[in-house]
Parts: structure tokens; sequence; C-alpha cells
């Protein structure tokens, strides 16, 4: 059985909890905490849990007596284990599950699948796979800017983190970005068995991140150890104070979170030179700021449309990257790619300069948009459709790459432009305009899946309000 199957039969587990109301969500989070146990097990890593919370003794038990056990479990191990990264990853857990049944029905379910094929496939891949199949379903909501891995793959390999490197994702989510960026520097060095040290810094100080929400935070750090990752995921906000802390690093890759901050506010740190309530325009500050001053620091980032053309703070943040950077390619991506239609959005590749002023003399612009096929659950994005780019983005020498999608402009044509970044696409007259239409299944999914949240959201409130009105008689 492959990772891909044992996957499918995790998710098919989700049917036996639909009976107690639980979310898409919910259920990866709950799977999480269970999930860990067995798989601490499977990889002879239970030492730092208490042989009483172990899987084993989970396992042994049945109905109500598994369902308190289980509970008494979330709330040691999230408050009392030993083990600083356990927990965090319990910090504040509890089920969702309200039938004992249906508890058992899931510890059983992953007691007997295929570990010995999921130990050779890898646990961390397993693990992966089940928070990508989360973001892949509407209904889960989890996948709004889920970043997919091929992107991911393509984005690390062009910025080629190196052994030795602090490579961080401020926007960490379930630590995607860095868990590539592991395997990849793993594949160019043999895995750091030649030298000890290496192996230590790269384990414990080489990938970092900070993620404001609780439950992905959780989620990252699971998807962190089951990697052999052990670097500091912080939980809390970039765009605060802690943000100034994670400095001087050599890599950044990330996708920050798209609109605007919560009530209209800037964000609380006071070293950004243009606070905005625009998010991405707070991150790509940060993201500039962070990394070293050494002419070698470099970082590719999603960001959307608007951070290419949005005026006033929007025009000043671009001019202050072009300065103290070298802005050296924009990639502009399909839409259709992320889980959400009609998002569009861009990899900006850019290295910190040794000097704050004049770092970027021209810029070149790959068009991955416009005719382009329709891509989605169907059609999958995958790194082929790359290909072209990076034979372009690669070349030695990149004015001789012959490709129509590639445009080079120089910084006195930028700024003569207003300083947009909104170039590089395609001008095709003939291209019809129903071409870019979504796909009207996805767009039926969509909607049916918001409604759905909205419906949840709803009934919460009907249930908070029934429960005051019964408080008040």
């Amino acid at each position: 059985m492959n990772t891909q199957e044992i996957v499918q039969k995790l998710w098919n587990l989700c049917n036996v909890l639909r009976d107690d109301g639980i979310t898409y969500h919910q259920y990866v989070t709950e799977l999480t905490y269970i999930l860990f146990l067995k798989m601490m097990k499977e990889r002879g890593q239970e030492e730092a849990i208490p042989e009483k919370y172990r899987w084993d003794q989970l396992r042994s038990l049945h109905g109500e007596e598994m369902y308190q056990h289980y509970r008494d479990l979330l709330t040691h191990l999230g408050t009392e284990a030993e083990d600083d990264l356990i927990r965090q990853i319990y910090y504040n857990a509890s089920t969702n599950i309200d039938e004992p049944k249906n508890l058992e029905k899931i510890i059983r379910s992953i007691d007997d699948l295929d570990w010995y094929s999921a130990r050779e496939e890898g646990l961390g891949n397993l693990y992966e796979g089940l928070l990508e199949k989360n973001a892949s379903e509407k209904k889960s909501g989890a996948g709004q800017y889920f970043t997919p891995r091929p992107l991911i793959n393509v984005m690390v390999k062009l910025i080629d983190p190196k052994p030795g490197e602090r490579c961080n994702d401020p926007a960490a989510g379930t630590f995607g970005f860095m868990i590539a960026a592991d395997q990849y520097v793993k594949e160019k060095t043999d895995d750091y068995f030649d030298v000890l040290d290496l192996r230590t810094f790269q384990v414990h100080e080489a990938f970092t991140g900070c993620e404001l929400v609780q439950e992905t935070h959780r989620l990252a750090l699971m998807n962190a150890r089951l990697h052999g990752i052990e670097g500091k995921i912080h939980l809390g906000d970039t765009l605060s104070s802690l943000g100034a802390e994670m400095g001087e690093m050599d890599v950044i890759l990330t996708n920050p979170p798209f609109g605007t901050k919560r009530g209209g506010e800037r964000p609380t740190r006071d070293d950004l030179t243009f606070p905005t309530t625009n998010k991405q325009l707070n991150f790509l500050q940060h993201i500039y700021r962070a990394l070293k001053k050494n002419g070698k620091a470099r970082a590719a980032v999603v960001l959307p449309d608007n951070v290419l053309f949005q005026d006033g703070d929007g025009r000043r943040v671009r001019e202050d990257l072009m300065d103290k950077c070298n802005l050296h390619t924009v990639l502009r991506l399909p839409t259709g790619i992320f889980y959400a239609q009609g998002v569009k959005t861009n990899v900006l590749f850019f290295e910190r300069g040794t000097t704050d002023t004049g770092n970027t003399q021209e810029v070149w612009f790959y068009d991955l948009r416009t005719n382009m096929p329709s891509f989605g659950k169907r059609n999958p994005l995958t790194e082929a459709h790359f290909d072209d780019f990076i034979k372009a983005y690669t070349a030695e020498d990149r004015t001789q790459v012959k490709d129509s999608r590639w445009s080079r402009f120089t910084r006195e044509e930028i700024r003569a432009k207003g300083n947009t970044l909104d170039l590089g696409l395609i001008a095709d007259e003939s291209l019809s305009a129903y071409e870019n239409l979504p796909d009207p299944i996805d767009s039926a999914e969509e909607a049916i899946a918001k409604l759905e949240r909205a419906t949840s959201l709803l009934n919460e409130v009907v249930e908070e309000l029934r429960k005051a009105e019964g408080m008040n008689k």
C-alpha cells in the first residue's frame, strides 16, 4: 500500500465523525493528536511520552474507558509533558468527538493500517499527504491559499538553499516551504552524513518559522517533527514585535496571508518604514529587512497582484524594495492553482544588497498566466509547467533567451511607469474572454462550500443565542 492509499484510508475515517458534526479541519487536528502517538511508536521515539499515555496503553482500552483516558491524555500532554514539542502540539487540546464508539473506531482503524509501508515511504510524507488532502477539499476551507507542492519545489530549487544557511518562513502555515528546503539540501549533501556538527545545525537551527493560528501551528510542529526538523516555530504574529527578532536570515521562502489586518489596524511592531493595513506589504517589508545585508541573502515570495500596482504605501514599499534589494525576477503565476478561484498571484525573487540604495538595475518578468490552461482539481499544476520558466531564469545570458513570455524592464523604465510592477503580461487580442472563465464545476463547488460555512456559522450564532436566552429565564 502506497502513501496515497493510506492517506485516502485515513481521510475516509472522517465519515465516522459526521454524526458528531466535526469539520474537516477539526478532523485533521483530531487525527494529529492520535497519529502523533502512533507515529512515535512506529519511529521508536516514545521515551518522551509517559508510559501511561503511549499508544499501546490507549489501544488496549475500550468504550467509555478509552474515551476518558484519551481526554486525560490530551490534558496531561498539553500541560505536564516534559518534552517542549509534545507540550506545544497538545497545548489547549480538546476532543471534538462526542461518541466513545467513534473514537474507538478511529483508533482501531489507524492501528490496522499498513504501517510497514508507511514507514518505508516516510511517515512525514504520509502526514503531509493528509494535510494536502485537507487543503484540496473545498469544504475544509483550509486550502484557500494553500501553496501547491510543485510551486514550492520550483521556488526552493531556484533559491538553492545551502548547508549552514539559516532559512525561514515568517508565515509558516504547515511548514511546507521549510520541509521542502530541508529535503532539497539533504539530497544535495547526502543527508549531511559527512559532518556531525552540520547535521546538528540543520536539524535544530537551519529551518525556522512563525505561525499565527494555533491550530495550524500545531500541524506545523507535527509536520516538522515527522520530517526530522526541530528548529523553532514561533506561535505568534510576525507583524508584531516577535517578527523583529527573526532577522539575519540567509533564505526566506514564504506565501504570506492575503488581505488587510483585522479592523483596519496597522501592525503593532514599530520598525517598519511604511506600516500599513495591507498584510502583504507589511510582510514584504519584514522579509527584505530580515535578510542578511551581505549581497547573498535571498528570498522568493508569493504575493497577489495588488502588491505590484497598489499606489501610496504600495508604491513606496516597491521603491524601498528595489533600493535595498536586487529584484531580479517576477513570475506571473496562472490563475486557478490555489484552491480559490480568481486569485491572481506572482512570485518575487530578490537578493538583499550590501547597501540600501540602487540595487535593482533591471527586472525580468515571465508570463505564466496568459493563454495557460485552466488549472484546478481536474487539471492540477505540475513541475513540468515551469520548465520553460526555469530555463529562462537559469540562463547564463538572459538576453539570449528566445521566449515570448520572457521580458525585461530597466529600473528607469519602471520608474517612468510610476514604479508599477504590474508588467510583463502578453497582450493577446485573439484571446476569447470566455477562455479565462473559471471551471463552472469548481465555481459551483466553491459557492456551495462558502454557503455551508456560512450556514455553520449562523447555526453557531443561533445556538449561542439560545443558550443566552435560557440563562436569562
